[in-house]
C-alpha cells in the first residue's frame, strides 16, 4: 500500500511574486502549483493508493475562485487516476467561529468520488485498491467552537490550550484503541508536537498553539504518523515513524536553508502492526530558491558597489528570491549604488531588498584620542577630508561651518 503524504501546500501566497504575462497571475502562485503538480505525477507514475493532504491547502480560510478552481483540478486529477484523496482542515482552512464551511467543505458537498475530507477527530475507513485503510484524523481545533463547548472564558487563553491538549490526547488514545488491528492505520494531524523544530511558523505558535506531547501520538497502533502545520520537514520518530513533510515552497527567508518536499511510505496490510513499513523516503521537489547574500565594506574600500558586486558573482542567482544584506561605514553609505547591484542581479526572479545596514567605527576617525580637544572646524575639515570633497564645494561647505560656529558662539554669550 502505497501512501504519498504532503502538507501545507498554501495555495494562495503571492509574496515575493511579479506578474506572470502567460497565466496574468502571481509568479509565486506558479511555483506553488508546480511543486503540487510534482505531488500529483509521482502519485500518478508510481500509482499510489492514497495521497494526505495534512492540511492548509490554501494561505486564506476565503481562497479566491482562481485558488479553488487549480487546487481542484489537481485533486480531480488523482481521484480519476484510481487514487484515494484524503484531505484534513489545516488552521488556514477552518473558520474560527462555528457555522461557516472550512475551504474543503465544498468537495463533499459535490460528492466527489475518491475525495475524504477531515474536519472532525474520527476514524475514517477508506477503500484503496490494495485495502482498506484506517485513518485517524486530527483537524486544527477551532477554539471558537471549543471554548463555547466547555464554557471556558475567553480571559483564560492557558486553560483553554490546557483543555484541547488533554481532550486530545484522551480522544487520540481512545481512537487508537479501538482500531482493527488487521487493518494498516494512520494518524493524519495538523498540529504541533512538543520536539519540533520551526522555521517561519515559530512566530505563529509562540503563546497561541496548543503543543501535544510526541508520546501522545506515537502509539504502537499506528503504522505512521502523518503531520502538518510545521513548515520545516522533520522525522520526529521511527517506530511508528511520526514525519513533518514540510511546505512545499519556501514561504518566506526563514525557510531559505529548508529543504522542501513530500514523503512517501510503502506498508504491507499482511503484516501484523508496528511491521508493516516496507520502505520509506522523502522526495525532494523543485522549489523557488532564496538566497541571502552578504557583503561588508570597509571605511579604506575605494569602490563598495564593486565590492558588493564581486560577493554576489560567489553565487547562484538564477531564478531565484535573493536579498543582499550591505554591513557598511557611514563614511560609505552615499557611495553604494543599488542601481548597479541591482542590474547585476538581472538573472534572478525577483530582488526582495538590498539593505544597507551602518555599521559602528571603533576607531578614531578625528585622528585624536577622544581625551585631545577637538575644534569643531577641525573636525569638520578632517571629515570632508576622509570623504573625498574638495575644490569649491569643500570651500562653501567650511564657510558654511564657520557661520554656523560663529552663531553658536554668539547665541552662548548672550
Amino acid at each position: 500500500m502505497l501512501i504519498v503524504h504532503t502538507a501545507d501546500v498554501h495555495i494562495g501566497v503571492e509574496n515575493y511574486g511579479r506578474p506572470d504575462p502567460v497565466t496574468k497571475t502571481s509568479s509565486r502562485l506558479q511555483d506553488f502549483l508546480n511543486t503540487l503538480d510534482e505531488v500529483v505525477d509521482y502519485s500518478i507514475s508510481h500509482q499510489a493508493d492514497i495521497v494526505l493532504f495534512c492540511g492548509d491547502a490554501y494561505k486564506s480560510r476565503n481562497p479566491s475562485q482562481t485558488h479553488q478552481r487549480e487546487f481542484a483540478a489537481r485533486i480531480s486529477r488523482l481521484a480519476t487516476n484510481d487514487i484515494q484523496v484524503f484531505l484534513l482542515a489545516g488552521n488556514h482552512d477552518a473558520p474560527n467561529i462555528p457555522g461557516p464551511a472550512t475551504a474543503l467543505d465544498i468537495f463533499p458537498t459535490l460528492g466527489v468520488g475518491n475525495v475524504h475530507t477531515g474536519d472532525t477527530l474520527k476514524t475514517h475507513l477508506v477503500e484503496t485498491r490494495s485495502g482498506p485503510l484506517q485513518i485517524v484524523s486530527v483537524p486544527w481545533i477551532r477554539k471558537g467552537q471549543f471554548m463555547s463547548s466547555l464554557g471556558i472564558g475567553e480571559n483564560d487563553p492557558s486553560k483553554l490550550n490546557e483543555s484541547i491538549e488533554t481532550l486530545l490526547t484522551q480522544a487520540i488514545q481512545s481512537n487508537a484503541e479501538a482500531l482493527d488491528p488487521s487493518i494498516p492505520a494512520v494518524l493524519a494531524g495538523h498540529l504541533s508536537v512538543d520536539s519540533a523544530k520551526t522555521s517561519s511558523e515559530i512566530s505563529m505558535m509562540l503563546g497561541k498553539d496548543y503543543l501535544l506531547l510526541k508520546s501522545s501520538i506515537a502509539l504502537p497502533q499506528f503504522d505512521y504518523v502523518a503531520l502538518g502545520h510545521i513548515h520545516r520537514h522533520q522525522e520526529l520518530n521511527i517506530t511508528p515513524r511520526v514525519v513533518y513533510p514540510g511546505s512545499l515552497q519556501r514561504i518566506d527567508f526563514g525557510e531559505e536553508k529548508d529543504t522542501k518536499g513530500f514523503c512517501v511510505i510503502d506498508l504491507d496490510p499482511s503484516e501484523s502492526p508496528g511491521k508493516r513499513e516496507q520502505s520509506y523516503k522523502f522526495v525532494e521537489v523543485n522549489a523557488r530558491k532564496f538566497l541571502t547574500i552578504k557583503s561588508t565594506i570597509t571605511d579604506s574600500d575605494s569602490n563598495p558597489t564593486q565590492t558588493v558586486i564581486n560577493e554576489i558573482t560567489n553565487y547562484d542567482v538564477r531564478e531565484a528570491i535573493v536579498q543582499v544584506l550591505i554591513d557598511t561605514p557611514a563614511s560609505k553609505y552615499q557611495e553604494i549604488d543599488e542601481r548597479l547591484i541591482r542590474t547585476s542581479l538581472e538573472e534572478s526572479h525577483l530582488v526582495a531588498t538590498i539593505r544597507k545596514n551602518l555599521i559602528s567605527e571603533s576607531r578614531n576617525r578625528l585622528g585624536k584620542n577622544f581625551s585631545e580637544k577637538i575644534e569643531p572646524l577641525e573636525a569638520l575639515e578632517t571629515y570632508l577630508t576622509e570623504r573625498g570633497v574638495t575644490g569649491e564645494k569643500r570651500e562653501i561647505l567650511l564657510n558654511k561651518g564657520k557661520l554656523l560656529i560663529s552663531e553658536h558662539s554668539q547665541s552662548n554669550t548672550l
